[in-house]
This record gives structure tokens, sequence and C-alpha cells, in this order.
């Protein structure tokens, strides 16, 4: 950070996740905010944002007054507000209970305004008279509300304050207290935007007593299920006693160092149907009223009994809200297999809201059919954490105590553990790396990304390899971690040497020139990225070059940017531009919050990480096709480019091009690793056309696309251009 920006920073700057409780999980990427008046007293916000090429992270000031094409436009171009503006189900769900609830003039507060959907809403509700205070906390969202509200003409009786909701002060930003709450404040986990603490400061604060609420209510529910895929993705310690390379990354006695952490993880379970088996009926967990003052932590016991035997490898939880006081309109985020009443209807498929996961320590519990366990659930202010424990009566002892998430000292996301566990990938990466090794009688090997597994592959290839790791993504833990696990591997202390930043001084740091530098790649925190951010590598190995020695292998040896043609139309309408919002125009807000279709000439949807697997229905229509190819073997020399015609092979209705890399590990291309959508740990790239197109087998294709590639660009990786 600039001396002359940190200056103008408050002493303490706020992390986003505290800052903005509201609408976090619509945000896709990592970033922090601080917020300052400028000499014009209008307020301005730094957004701290991070390069994925260089892992540097640099401050974007964002205005109160600032125009397109500035420095804040575009930040909500990747977040899901769009997603969530196109759920029509939950639009129409809250619209109905804004209106029966709001019946006649009053005051209402929105927390987490957002577009300010529901403050037109209740607005609406309540004709020519009452207020409404929208509070909304994100500048950028701030400034797109205020454009609606003008649009629809909507500004009269809607006071739009930029605060966080605990920073408003009756007698101050308002003048009384609200008589109704809207709000929709809610993650998959239900918890996880700051609930229950804004609840609770609304009602000490904000809110007459007794208020009206819409929603209603919140009910958690759970299940238990038995699944190898699940498992796969946090039990690293049972597959590796499968595979025959000979590295252990949990090795017997220091399970503790490692694993995922003890939390709710989202997912499209329904995606994996197939792969699930249930072992009990959904159980009831959590209820939240959103109409008085709720509790910061809570307990509950719950003896649920195995309607089938297996072995409990993970719980599944949704939540299902009632969102007015007689229970009659309800909106629910359950997987598809449970009954849905005719109330709540069938859920469409949206990205904003999805189901969650706990995953069950170990290789899970195991039950036979008609045998209970006890479901210890803990809720705290921002998670709902589950325990499993057998038992044999119910009159044994319960577990009251806080709920332990064990002695990890480094975590990964369960997607990797899952890549780490897989005998087919880590054969691939132990053989490339023996290949790569070969004809060296003392190899020095630098590792410049994340990896866990190629430092110990390196080292176990080589019985006279030197390998030094570098992996400034990993927590500050990972030294004890490479120090204990190296140890337990039988590598001695000198052959092994761990950083977590570059050396000012590369000749200095490396005086013995390196003969292999490798990578998976994988650089944390860049999970949820596009996959070509994984080219920091390149950017990397090019800032070694003055240490690599003249017949040095680079390990991946290129990367090859792959595409293929999707039939995807479940993502298309979750991304599609709006028009009327429960009869609010929304079109302004297209451009903003990256919507694909109608959108103004010379304006383009972004390409958005997500699992394809888990985009709703799926097909492939095209042969798979390289778009460009990156020679690792020698530094960037500048930008890259490439242009492809697709061949369909299927008929039907493009909506987009799912892209990914693949990785060349060695020069015979003996070994590829591929992160396309067969590869469901892999995220991918997917860019949505401009529209829709009808394609057939027979005759010329109509589509092919252009990318380009600048690596010294701040983060904007890549532009496809569809050619119609």
């Amino acid at each position: 950070m600039s001396s002359s920006l940190s200056s103008l920073l408050p002493k303490t700057f706020i992390p986003f996740r505290s800052f903005r409780r509201h609408s976090l999980t619509r945000l896709r990427s990592s970033v922090f905010i601080a917020r300052t008046m400028s000499s014009q007293s209008s307020q301005r916000v730094f957004q701290l944002r991070q390069d994925p090429l260089t892992g540097d992270s640099e401050w974007v000031v964002i205005e109160d007054n600032d125009q397109p094409g500035t420095s804040s436009d575009g930040l909500l171009s990747t977040t899901s507000y769009l997603d969530m503006l196109n759920d029509t189900r939950r639009n129409r769900a809250y619209r109905l209970a804004i209106e029966k609830t709001i019946t006649q003039p009053c005051h209402v507060l929105d927390i987490g305004a957002g577009t300010g959907l529901l403050s037109m809403m209740a607005a609406r509700a309540m004709g020519e008279e009452g207020m409404v205070t929208a509070c909304e906390s994100y500048l950028p969202m701030v400034k797109l509300m205020r454009k609606v509200l003008h649009k629809n003409g909507m500004t009269k009786n809607i006071n739009l304050i930029n605060k966080r909701s605990d920073e408003i002060e009756v007698g101050s930003d308002i003048a009384s207290r609200a008589d109704v709450l809207v709000s929709e404040i809610l993650d998959s986990e239900l918890l996880g935007e700051g609930l229950i603490p804004s609840l609770q400061h609304a009602h000490d604060m904000l809110l007459v007593d007794n208020p009206k609420a819409v929603p209603y209510r919140a009910t958690t529910y759970c299940q238990l299920v038995e699944s190898e895929f699940l498992c796969n993705m946090h039990n690293l310690r049972n597959n590796e006693a499968k595979v025959s390379d000979g590295v252990r990354l949990v090795p017997p006695g220091l399970e503790s160092l490692f694993g995922i952490k003890s939390q709710q993880y989202s997912m499209h379970v329904d995606a994996i149907e197939n792969d699930i088996k249930l072992l009990s009926d959904p159980v009831k967990i959590f209820e939240f009223d959103f109409w008085k003052r709720p509790e910061s932590n809570g307990e509950l016991d719950v003896h649920i009994e195995a309607t089938t035997a297996g072995s409990v490898h993970a719980i599944i939880s949704w939540w299902v809200l009632q969102l007015d006081s007689e229970g009659t309109i309800f909106y629910s985020t359950a997987p598809r297999w449970i009954d849905s009443s005719p109330e709540i209807g069938v859920r469409e498929w949206c990205d904003h809201w999805k189901q969650c996961v706990w995953f069950t320590p170990g290789a899970g519990v195991s039950l036979s059919k008609g045998e209970k366990v006890n479901l210890h659930a803990a809720h705290t202010c921002t998670n709902i954490l589950y325990n499993l424990k057998k038992t044999q009566s119910l009159t044994h002892e319960m577990t009251h105590s806080p709920l332990s998430t064990g002695d990890v000292h480094l975590t990964l996301p369960p997607e990797r553990v899952a890549i780490y566990g897989d005998s087919r990938y880590r054969q691939s990466m132990f053989e490339a790396t023996r290949n790569a090794l070969q004809g060296n009688s003392n190899p020095q090997c630098l590792v410049i990304d994340d990896s866990l597994l190629l430092p110990l592959m390196a080292l176990h290839a080589s019985n006279r390899s030197r390998v030094i790791s570098l992996s400034p993504g990993l927590q500050e833990n990972a030294a004890r971690y490479f120090e204990a696990i190296a140890d337990s591997n039988g590598f001695s202390k000198d052959r092994f040497e761990y950083f977590r930043e570059v050396k000012s001084n590369l000749a200095e740091a490396y005086p013995s020139k390196i003969d292999l530098l490798i990578g998976e790649p994988y650089f944390c925190g860049l999970e949820s990225g596009l996959p070509w951010q994984n080219l920091r590598f390149w950017k990397d190995r090019t800032l070694c070059d003055s240490v690599l020695s003249e017949d040095a292998v680079v390990m991946p040896y290129k990367g090859v940017l792959r595409g293929c043609a999707m039939y995807l139309p479940d993502l298309w309408k979750s991304r599609c531009c709006l028009g009327s919002v429960e009869g609010f125009d929304h079109a302004l807000v297209n451009t903003t919050l990256g919507g694909c279709g109608d959108l103004p000439t010379g304006r383009d949807s972004p390409c958005l990480p997500f699992f394809i697997w888990q985009c709703g229905e799926t097909k492939k229509l095209s042969k798979e096709f390289t778009v460009m190819e990156f020679d690792f073997t020698k530094p960037i020399t500048g930008p890259c480019s490439g242009e492809v015609q697709m061949e369909f092979i299927e008929p039907g209705v493009c909506h987009g091009i799912a892209l990914w890399m693949d990785w060349v590990m060695d020069k015979e291309n003996s070994t590829v690793i591929s992160t396309g959508p067969d590869e469901r740990y892999w995220k991918q790239g997917v860019k949505l056309l401009e529209k829709p197109v009808t394609v057939r087998v027979e005759g010329p294709s109509s589509i092919g696309i252009q990318a380009s590639l600048d690596l010294s660009s701040n983060g904007e990786l890549i532009i496809i251009h569809t050619l119609s």
C-alpha cells in the first residue's frame, strides 16, 4: 500500500465480512474495505483487490460521486446479485408476503437493500404515505440502487442510507423506530451473512416492540447420507492408504496437522443425487424468528433413527423460509428428493442459495437399520455446527459442550483434499516428477506454487534431490506442517527448505542453479477464480528464469486453454438480462451486474467460474477444442491469442462456452492433467453467449470464438468474442 493511500485510511479498517454483513455470498472476490471522507465530504471507499497473477494486492478507490468508467465500474459484474433477481419464485414470495403484511402506512426498515426491490415493494404496498428506510452498506450497490429508484419513480418515500444497519441511530439517521422489518440477509447456511447480529441490533435499537417482519421465520433441516463422493472430499487418510506412491500427506499419528475446516460447505447436492444414499428421514433442527430478538448461541440434541444401513459420510442441510405470519407463503432450499408441499412448490435451479454439506470426520459413522444416533447441533452468530455420536439407548449421557473443531493446523478446501486423495492424479504427478528427475545425480528442485504434494514427491522420486518449496498462499503454520511431514516420510532436514515469500535477490537465495522447476499448478485462494488464473505459475517461472540451469526442466511443460460449446439453460436463465422484476424496471442494472443477452452494443457479459456439473441441466454440444497454448519452457514475451471454429457433435441450443486448463506435464505429452467439465473437483470458466444459438450437426458451424490473454493485465485475463 502506498504511503499516500495509507494516510487516508482510518487507523482501523474494517474487514469486508464484518463491514458488510448483508449479501456477502453475492460477492465472488475476496475484498477488504475501509471508509473515509474526502475533502468535499462525499464518502470514499477503499476496496482491497488481489491480482491473481501475482498475488499482490491493490487498493481500488470508490468515490460516491464517481462516473462510469472509473475505478468502481464493473465491481458488481461478477457477483450473484443478478442470479438472485432472476429467482422469480423468491421475488414472488416476497411480494405476496409484503403485500399481505403491510396493509397501511407505517415505517418499514429494509436491511441489506441491494437494488431496492424489497423497499419498492414495501413503498408500493403503502401507497403515497408511509416511509421506507433502506439500509445498504456497499457503496457500488448504493449507487446502483439510486438509479433504480429514480428509474421507477420511487425516491419520494424511500430513504436510502449508505451504512451498516448497526451504524444507524434513531434521532440521527432516522426519526423513529420502524414498525416493519423486511430483509434478505440469508446465505445457503442461513446465518453466514450476519442474520443474528443484524436482527439483535435491529430489535434493540431500530424496531418497535413486537414488530411485523418479512420473512417471519426460518427453519433449518438436515438429513444423514452416505456418499463416497462426499467422503473423498475430507477423508484423505483412508484414500492415501490405497495409493502406492509412498508419500503420505496425513501419516498415522499426525492426522491433526491437516484437514478441512469444520464448517458447512454450500453445494448443489441435486447434482450428485445418484451418488447419495439416504440414511434417515429429514430432521428439523433450529427455528429463527425474524419478529423477535434471536439468541447468539443455541444447542440441541436430536435422536435420529437410521432408515437403512450404511455409513454416515455427511450431513446435508437446508432451510425453509416462512414469509408470512399465517404460514401460507414459503420458500425452500431443500434438495429435490424432499417432497415439496403445494405451498412451496418445486425448487428451480439457482446459484445464490444452495444446500449445505457437513462432513462427518474420518470414514464416517457406521449404522444398522433402526439404530439410533445422537446428533448434537449448535449455532453461533454466523454458523451451524454438528456432532454425530452413536448411542445404544436414549439414557446415555449427552454431550453439551461446545463442538470441537479439532487440532487442524493446515486446512485446504474439500475439492483439493479430494484431488490429493485421487490415485489417478497422484500416479500421474509422481510419474511426471520421477521422469523429470531422471539423469540428474543431485537435482535442485524448486516448487513455486502452493502444492503440498510435489515437494514430497520430488524428495521421494530421487533420494539425492534437494527441494525448496515456495508457497506464498499457505498459512503461516505451513512450515511446521512441512517439517513434521517431511520427517514422518523419512526425509532428512538438509534436503528440504520452505519459504513463504520470494527472496529479493534470487541469485543469493538459490546460489546453486535450479534443475527442476515444478508446480501442479495450484495457488491457495484461487479456488473460486477462473482456471487460467493459475497461469500465475508462468509469471513466477519468468521471474525465476535467472536461477534456472541451462538444461532445467519446467513442469508442467505447457498449459493448454481448452473449450467446449455447452447447453446451459439453467445457468443462462439465472444470468440473463433483467426487464421487469415484480413490476419494477431493472433493465438499467444489466450491464453493471454482468448480465447476458440483451446488452448494449459493445458491452459483453463476464466470464465466470462455475463447477459445470453443478449448473443444473447441461450437455456438451461440440468436440473439445484448443483455444491457446502456453509454452512454460520459455519466459513470457507478450500477449497470447487464439481463434477456433467449433465442430458440433450434438444438435441443440448453445448457451455458452465452457473453458478450462489442461496442464501438459512433460515434453512427450504422456501426462496431461485436465481440469475440464468431466473432472468434478475443478472449476471451469463459463462464457455465456450474447444470445442462445440453435446449432445443427450437419453443415458448417456458425459459431467461432476469438480469445486474447494478456498476462500483464490486472486479473482481466481473457476476452472472448463470439462470432456468428
